[in-house]
């Protein structure tokens, strides 16, 4: 019955499975015809939206070309290998601390902090089954079906002091930041996902995970941060660009177009009605009729 599930999900048109899953998850109806909320208009891009570079993008190896092109080479994370099947991957060769991960999803990821520890064939059966995978399927973000699924190796990152490596996201809508999205402790029972504005104001904003009772310093790096997420968002409709900053250096994350893929809902509707708003599609695009 599962199988059979999922190749009917397979055969549907877009737009109708984006409205079931969208209905599943935000338990509204999703209106395409006059989108109103974030999470409506992220369905509406994903149909509207598709410019063929964005697959180069999204691609965790591919975008690197991109980053060095336009802000430079320093802000990627050190490559440590790459290949196409995890049997090709020599541990003897990794360093003892690294991350592997696909360059086609967001749920292959294994850190390494000891290589002595490693389960090697856990790790191999499990990244070949992701390069099997096509994250196209679950949400019909439509880029992902054609991304050549490869196995990439970069240097972990740890903060000497800190010890810790939180997530800043930047949320840039038709080429210009508006806020900043960071994750805090993710895997831990205290994670946290927070929002500030631009001047490191922190807003009431919740979406899937618990606010922290303890808002973050203004960053010294957020001015660079917010220049070089509008520079790599230059022409975007809307562009989340994620950062990591370690030992005194920002380290460009991955560019995501679909925030949570449009489906995680806000414990507050007015705040999807608020972010819906920051996202100008009528001057680029003709109202399509679904």
């Amino acid at each position: 019955m599962r199988a059979l599930l999922i190749r009917l999900c397979r055969v549907i048109p877009d737009s109708l499975y984006l409205k079931v899953i969208f209905y599943k998850n935000i338990r509204q109806v999703l209106d395409l015809k006059n989108p109103e909320t974030f999470n409506e208009k992220l369905q509406w891009l994903k149909i509207n939206d598709r410019n063929p570079d964005y697959t180069k993008l999204v691609d965790k190896y591919e975008v690197r070309k991109y980053i060095k092109e336009k802000i430079g080479e320093k802000y990627l994370v050190p490559l440590i290998g790459v290949w196409k099947n995890a049997y090709e991957i020599d541990f003897t060769k990794m360093p003892e601390q690294f991350v592997l991960k696909c360059n086609h999803d967001s749920k292959s990821v294994i850190i390494c902090k000891d290589k002595n520890k490693l389960d090697k064939q856990k790790i191999i059966k499990k990244l070949n089954k992701h390069l099997k995978s096509n994250a196209y399927w679950y949400g019909r973000e439509w880029f992902y079906k054609n991304v050549q699924p490869l196995i990439i190796a970069e240097e972990y990152l740890e903060d000497r002091n800190s010890r810790t490596l939180n997530d800043y996201k930047v949320l840039c809508f038709n080429g210009k930041a508006r806020l900043i999205q960071v994750h805090c402790n993710r895997g831990s029972k205290n994670y946290t996902q927070d929002f500030y504005d631009l001047e490191w104001n922190h807003l009431n904003i919740e979406q899937g995970v618990k606010l922290t009772d303890n808002p973050l310093e203004k960053p010294g790096f957020l001015e660079e941060m917010i220049t070089l997420s509008e520079k790599l968002a230059k022409n975007l409709i809307h562009a989340r660009i994620d950062w990591y900053f370690v030992n005194n250096q920002l380290y460009f994350g991955e560019i995501t177009f679909y925030d949570g893929s449009g489906f995680v809902r806000f414990a507050n509707s007015d705040d999807d009605i608020l972010l819906g708003n920051m996202i100008n599609i009528k001057d680029t695009y003709e109202n399509k009729d679904f």
